[in-house]
């Protein structure tokens, strides 16, 4: 049976428009009142990019199967390095994975991985903000993969800095709407001074670990990829 075909700027638009727009949405009119509702149609919107691409492919099982291990990693990962600031591997493992296979499926590992930990860690309103970051960063390292990119360490090194900075960014945002009173830019602009050593961090062990992490999980897998064909 024959298959429409999906045209190729609808991924992009729910990841980079249209998720984006629902979290803002979210954090700056119902802001703690309903984060459960928006985290539930992120993780839903989050999905479905994967799902647009996943209903065409041969070996959807084993694919299945592979972003939940990866999720699994990502939230056993935050786990052992919850004592240490700043050190998180989910950014690395959706990265990695957004890389071996295709940008949604970063994103998706980047998203859910927010949504799994947070049940241990404790989820309240920023979590769609997470969930976007993350998901954002493991977007971008696909994206740029397919473009040739992200093939050497330093060029793993350097996004992973960008990708801790990123997500900080990111994070600031929230912040700021969760004081009411809208976006003011004097307030983001302080926020980031004040984070700036923690954004360091955090930006410098991303790059860490996608250098460290790059050769034992890209190399599986990318074996994995080849041998089922995914």
């Amino acid at each position: 049976m024959l298959t429409r075909s999906r045209p190729a700027w609808l991924t992009p638009l729910i990841i980079l428009v249209v998720i984006p727009s629902v979290a803002w949405v979210g954090a700056l009119f119902l802001r703690d009142k309903q984060y459960g509702v928006i985290s539930f149609l992120l993780a839903f919107l989050s999905c479905l990019p994967f799902y647009l691409s996943f209903e065409r492919k041969k070996n959807q099982t084993a694919e299945l199967v592979l972003i939940a291990v990866m999720i699994a990693l990502a939230v056993l990962g935050r786990v052992i390095f919850a004592p240490l600031p700043g050190m998180s591997p989910v950014t690395a493992i959706a990265s990695l994975t957004a890389l071996s296979f295709e940008p949604a499926s970063g994103f998706l590992v980047g998203s859910l991985s927010a949504v799994v930990s947070n049940m241990l860690f404790g989820q309240g309103p920023w979590m769609p903000f997470q969930m976007m970051a993350w998901g954002l960063t493991g977007y971008a390292a696909g994206a740029l993969g397919k473009q040739g990119f992200l093939n050497r360490r330093f060029e793993l090194a350097i996004f992973g800095f960008c990708s801790g900075i990123t997500f900080s960014l990111i994070m600031d945002v929230w912040t700021v709407l969760a004081l009411g009173d809208g976006f003011q830019w004097f307030r983001y602009l302080a926020i980031l001074a004040t984070a700036a050593p923690f954004t360091l961090i955090y930006g410098v062990s991303n790059a860490v670990f996608l250098v460290l992490l790059k050769q034992p999980i890209g190399r599986r897998l990318e074996r994995i990829r080849k041998k089922y064909g995914l």
